[in-house]
């Protein structure tokens, strides 16, 4: 089993005697892409100011790194971050001298760093400019620069592509994947439900400061739908191949994960040895959107009191 770089336990914060987060418990390895997801008001900013040690919690523990980052906080020398953004930087300078500023405080950062981060988030041409005068996607794009300029283990970041278009969004889930990639564990906060598909590893729904759900996005982007004109019967033949790990009906179609990427190819051919016609054979995009507000949904209480049955797991 992998070591968790963020281990948090049973989390609750209260203010003022209301919980704002609720009995949470979840885990981060190296080398994971995080996502909260949820309404406005459901906990997540609280949640990363708790796991990035800015704030205390009422009830349970936090540790990064093996570490309480509120009882030693020097574990934070190996965090990077972004916390309520838009992130805060000095108008006045540049963006270069504000990363300046920001690797003298971090201990020492050389301008060759410095470059690398600019140019990992397309500011070079914009590195001499006033941040006073960046637009607010690209302020976001030098706060993402600022938390990648330490090389850190753990990245936390707070919407981090709020405010910014589809171009610098790519860029910065790029960013997120080639962190992820050399063993950062990557924790953050997000909207933008399509594009977390494509890159997170899994994703905690929250509700009111409660994890609702927690749904692992590496089987759904391994999964493949063939439409065959007899589905029941193609499942039950898939079913007994030792290179499909899953499959099921839905519809027309027969859901299934593949052992491999190179098992996918022996599916149409297995199926027409056995007289049945494919359709079509194509990867199976996960509709996370319509999940999650099946899910919220459905940990919602209608108007007579009593929730609805839950949807649990589709196939």
């Amino acid at each position: 089993m992998p070591t968790p770089s963020i281990e948090v336990d049973r989390l609750t914060k209260r203010y003022g005697g209301r919980p704002v987060v609720q009995d949470l418990s979840f885990t981060v390895n190296a080398g994971e892409v995080y996502a909260l997801v949820g309404p406005n008001g459901a906990g997540k900013t609280t949640v990363i100011r708790l796991v990035a040690g800015l704030a205390f919690p009422t009830e349970g523990t936090v540790r990064m790194l093996g570490v309480n980052p509120h009882g030693d906080p020097g574990v934070r020398r190996k965090l990077g971050a972004v916390v309520e953004a838009p992130a805060a930087f000095y108008p006045y300078l540049t963006g270069r001298g504000n990363l300046r500023l920001h690797g003298r405080l971090a201990g020492g950062v050389a301008d060759q760093r410095i470059q690398e981060v600019l140019d990992m988030m397309e500011l070079g041409n914009a590195a001499e400019r006033r941040v006073g005068v960046y637009s607010l996607g690209m302020r976001q794009r030098l706060g993402v620069a600022a938390a990648m300029l330490t090389r850190p283990e753990v990245l936390i970041l707070d919407e981090p592509a709020s405010g910014m278009d589809p171009l610098s969004l790519h860029l910065v889930h790029a960013v997120l994947r080639e962190a992820a990639s050399t063993g950062t564990a990557v924790l953050l906060s997000t909207h933008h439900l399509d594009e977390v598909v494509a890159y997170c590893t899994r994703v905690a729904i929250l509700e009111e400061g409660r994890l609702i759900d927690e749904v692992n996005l590496l089987d759904r982007r391994e999964r493949y739908r063939v439409t065959v004109d007899e589905p029941h019967r193609a499942r039950a033949l898939l079913d007994t191949q030792p290179w499909i790990r899953h499959a099921a009906v839905r519809g027309q179609d027969v859901v299934f994960i593949p052992v491999e990427q190179g098992a996918v190819g022996r599916v149409t051919g297995l199926l027409a040895e056995n007289e049945l016609s494919v359709l079509e054979l194509t990867r199976d995009i996960f509709d996370l959107r319509g999940y999650y507000r099946e899910r919220i949904a459905s940990d919602r209480p209608t108007h007579s009191g009593v929730r609805p049955p839950d949807v649990g797991d589709r196939a």
